[in-house]
């Protein structure tokens, strides 16, 4: 049971603990709604983001300092501001912190794909993100970091005609949610763009479908708009992809 410290100053700052967390969390939580709804620059979003995580570590370390004994045998209690400090400024802090881990094992990489010596070109996509930092050219330089951080990124080679490969393709497109904005059956091409649901990152997609022997040979390519690393999003979505395809009969 927690209760209320008979030292006011453990007080007041078990007080100062919680509110520091409760608004990291809170201007973590709306950085993202910021850069996509309102349109806030992306580096003045992501500035927010960092700092609000910064405000929940120091809310997360004074509701420690205040709730945990001061020294050994000591039976300091903790109040419980203290505790929801502590427990608000973890909740709030994780996604960050997750991101801050992923991006250590992650090579900063933003473009993946099946085919790193001839990668599915964006043709309709391409016209769709001018503008955007990041280049629709691929960069050959990833190649070489893609293969040996995900070996299992290869082609999908199904036993049947591209034209049924084409309309499998095309469902499990829909199945995942992308927004598909280009059909091109005739040259074995369909695009899309994958939204991310808190800041509202876009990333295109381009599938490719060749014949191969009796069957046919399915690429994908996912390529982030922004950002040298993609913290693993388009890893996974390629991933998904590859997945949903296999099992689509």
């Amino acid at each position: 049971m927690f209760v209320r410290p008979t030292n006011p100053i453990s007080h007041r700052l078990a007080r100062i603990a919680f509110i520091l967390a409760t608004v990291g969390s809170l201007i973590v939580a709306v950085s993202g709604p910021l850069h996509r709804y309102l349109g806030l620059d992306i580096e003045a979003a992501i500035a927010i983001f960092r700092y609000g995580f910064y405000l929940t570590v120091a809310g997360v370390a004074l509701g420690l300092a205040t709730i945990l004994p001061a020294r050994p045998g000591d039976r300091r209690r903790g109040c419980v501001a203290a505790f929801l400090a502590i427990v608000i400024g973890s909740a709030g802090g994780w996604v960050p912190l997750h991101w801050f881990l992923q991006a250590q094992r992650q090579p900063a990489i933003s473009d993946i794909t099946t085919d790193m010596i001839n990668p599915p070109p964006l043709v309709v996509t391409a016209q769709l993100r001018r503008g955007a930092p990041n280049p629709p050219a691929y960069p050959k330089e990833n190649a070489i970091l893609q293969r040996a951080a995900f070996p299992d990124i290869e082609p999908v080679v199904l036993a049947v005609p591209p034209a049924e490969a084409f309309r499998r393709a095309d469902r499990v497109a829909m199945s995942l949610d992308w927004e598909v904005v280009a059909r091109a059956p005739a040259d074995g091409r369909l695009e899309a763009i994958a939204t991310s649901p808190w800041f509202g990152f876009r990333d295109d997609i381009v599938i490719r479908i060749r014949p191969q022997g009796t069957g046919s040979r399915v690429d994908i390519r996912s390529k982030s708009r922004i950002g040298e690393a993609d913290l693993g999003g388009n890893t996974e979505r390629v991933r998904a992809f590859i997945a949903r395809l296999k099992n689509e009969g």
